[in-house]
């Protein structure tokens, strides 16, 4: 799959999955060239130095390299184009010519945080344990695989090595994926949302149709008959007691149905053959001087000019909507007064008199 550079715009994500390695791809210098002061900053780093499989995603908690504090920071997007990881809660003030925007960091800088986990004292080595938080200074990737469910790569982080040193089995150290806040919804308010109980009340009854072929079964509404009265008033008879499914049929349908895509199909071609044996009929009725096998194949070649100027046709049609035509109809009008304007400033031109000027249909000069 191509890259666009609508992509590369929106590449700093909250999401924390990987749809795809387009990240991988290399970026043209154009497209991070700013041909203006609004224009975005847009920094990619070379091919080479990407990374394909992110191990730190946003929900994560980090701790920077080289932090004399060591502040336990949450991931808030992440950008793989330029391997930087944003930081919640921690914003660079801006000013009048720069935004504020949160602080981000270096990927290679980031240490997950694994947990707490129970060491003995330095000190005192048979004494009470101390809880430590433990970071994992460098992870690996297992069994990394295509998610068809979720449409996603997926694979298990492992810490290969961590601060301080934990003393694990012989198995590897999974660290566990952020798992998403579940989302809140707000209470219901009773004067703008309804309520449950008026949601689950049944306030209609489908009606009794009948089971058996020699049972009666309710007239369907006629277009027809409601069409002549248009023309013709007259009182209508309406039958109350049938039901509404009866005189609906049609607007309740789904006219995009594939049995009706495929029933107006099939009437589509037959009209075509239909026209093909009309023009087949009409040559070979007045053959003047050819052959039945020439009026057929004269036939088929008009038959296929009929079908591309109906073609034409259509298209054109659906070309013309009512917003081209009225804009055609105002661009014909300003022509029009363009036009009378012109005619009326050249009715009205009045020149001076000169020497060496002859008037149309005299012979005399001035």
């Amino acid at each position: 799959m191509s890259l666009t550079r609508l992509q590369l715009l929106k590449s700093t994500t909250t999401l924390p999955w990987t749809k795809d390695f387009r990240h991988l791809k290399p970026v043209p210098k154009y497209w991070q060239e700013r041909h203006s002061f609004f224009d975005p900053r847009l920094k990619v780093v070379p091919v080479k130095d990407r990374i394909k499989y992110w191990n730190v995603v946003p929900g994560d908690q980090i701790r920077i390299r080289g932090d004399p504090r060591e502040t336990l920071h949450e991931v808030l997007s992440i950008n793989r184009f330029s391997n930087r990881v944003y930081l919640k809660g921690s914003v660079i003030d801006g000013n009048q010519r720069k935004m504020a925007v949160n602080k981000s960091v270096h990927y290679s800088r980031c240490q997950l945080y694994i947990g707490n986990f129970e060491f003995p004292s330095k000190k005192d080595p048979n004494g009470p344990t101390l809880l430590l938080p433990v970071f994992a200074r460098r992870v690996g990737v297992r069994k990394p695989h295509w998610q068809p469910t979720g449409h996603r790569y997926e694979w298990n982080r492992i810490a290969v090595a961590t601060e301080p040193r934990v003393k694990v089995d012989d198995e590897d150290m999974v660290i566990p994926w952020p798992v998403p806040e579940p989302r809140k919804l707000p209470d219901a308010n009773p004067t703008y949302d309804t309520s449950l109980a008026a949601v689950e009340e049944i306030t209609y009854q489908p009606p009794k149709l009948p089971s058996k072929p020699g049972q009666f079964t309710p007239k369907p509404a006629s277009e027809d008959e409601y069409i002549k009265t248009l023309f013709h008033p007259r009182p209508m008879h309406f039958d109350e007691s049938n039901p509404m499914e009866v005189h609906l049929a049609k607007e309740l349908s789904n006219p995009h149905g594939r049995a009706k895509k495929q029933k107006r199909w099939q009437a589509a071609q037959a009209s075509k053959v239909e026209l093909l044996k009309r023009f087949i009929a009409k040559e070979i009725g007045d053959l003047r001087g050819r052959s039945v096998r020439e009026a057929k194949a004269e036939a088929a070649w008009k038959y296929r000019q009929k079908l591309e100027d109906d073609r034409k046709a259509e298209k054109k049609r659906r070309w013309l909507t009512k917003e081209r035509l009225a804009s055609m109809e105002r661009k014909r009008k300003r022509k029009d007064k363009k036009e009378a304007r012109h005619n009326e400033k050249l009715n009205q031109l009045v020149l001076r008199e000169e020497p060496n000027q002859i008037i149309p249909g005299r012979s005399k000069e001035r």
